[in-house]
Order: structure tokens, then sequence, then C-alpha cells
């Protein structure tokens, strides 16, 4: 019960002010979920969130193995997901789905498919449509810095090329999250 001759009324408006806040930050909040191959990123990525969402697919199915691991993933995911096709089509299609929650994965198969067609990645793109979104954004990629050095010019380059990327995502995320062996460690929170 209030104090008596003290007015509660502002103090009411600045908590639903910071609520409001909050929750509005958590809708348009960015993340960059990092983590090595089959370590669990795709799976915590998708669990970010609650309700329906785009789910902007970016690997092709070149080979049988590569179509039965996307097959895989679309069973996973459910109803709740609508999936865009976006193997080189990244910025366009996170800039097409603004105002609506999105999963992008992921960074690294966008960035190689691109380079692999003699493209250099429109980063600075990709960077302007996540910048511009208006809802919550998932971003995964792989943490390729952590392995062997690559025997040959064009692994080097990708890997390079990955490093730089996943550090400029990570400066405009909100938040980061490396995940190794399924378990999510926040490097910036």
């Amino acid at each position: 019960m209030p104090r008596a001759g003290r007015n509660v009324e502002p103090q009411a408006a600045a908590l639903n002010g910071a609520r409001n806040a909050v929750t509005r930050r958590a809708m348009t909040a960015t993340t960059l979920v990092l983590g090595g191959a089959a370590s669990g990123k795709s799976r915590y990525a998708e669990s970010l969130f609650d309700g329906p969402a785009v789910y902007i697919a970016t690997a092709e199915a070149g080979d049988a193995e590569m179509a039965d691991r996307i097959a895989r993933h679309r069973a996973r995911r459910g109803p709740c997901w609508t999936t865009v096709e976006a193997p080189s089509r990244l910025p366009e299609a996170l800039a097409e789905a603004r105002d609506m929650p999105a999963l992008a994965d992921c960074l690294t198969l966008w960035l190689s498919n691109a380079l692999a067609a003699g493209r250099e990645p429109e980063t600075d793109a990709l960077l302007a449509a996540v910048v511009g979104r208006n809802r919550q954004t998932v971003l995964v990629s792989n943490e390729t810095g952590m392995g062997l050095v690559p025997a040959t010019p064009l692994g080097r380059r990708f890997r390079e090329a990955q490093g730089r990327l996943n550090e400029e995502v990570a400066r405009i995320a909100d938040r980061v999250v490396f995940v190794a062996a399924g378990l999510p460690l926040v490097l910036k929170p």
C-alpha cells in the first residue's frame, strides 16, 4: 500500500515504460549463434523462437546426404516455420521478411556458395538487411578459426572471409552465443 501523500503514478509509468522497452528489445533483438559443425547450434537457434517465424535456409542439396540432412532439419522444425530457400539471396530474404521473426541458417553456407560461384559475398548488404529488420533475428554461423589451417588457397580464403564475416555480424548483434556439444555459452549478453 502506498504511503500517504506519495504519488506512485510516475513510478508505475516508468516501470511500464521499462517493461515495454525490454519487450521491444526482445522482439527486435539480433542474436548470432556460433559453433562448430554438428555442435547443436541450429537446434539451439530454433529454440529461441516461441511462435511462427521464417526459416531462411542457405543450404543446397548437392547430393543425397545433404538432401537427407535438409529433410531432417525440416522435419524437426515443424509447421510453425515458413521456409525460404535463399542459398545466394540471404540479404534480400532478410529484407523481405523484415517484419517477421526470422532465423537464417547459415551464414557459412551462404558465404561458401558465393565463393564457390566465384562471387564476392554481399557482406555490406547482409549487414544492412540485419540492421534494418524490425523483428527478432537469429543468425547461425560456423566458427572456423579453431581448426587446422586449410591446405588450399580457396580454403584459406574461405576461413579468413568467414572469420571477418563472423566478427562483423557479432559487432552489430545484440547477443552472441557459442554452442559446443549442444551447450550454449553466452559471449555477448
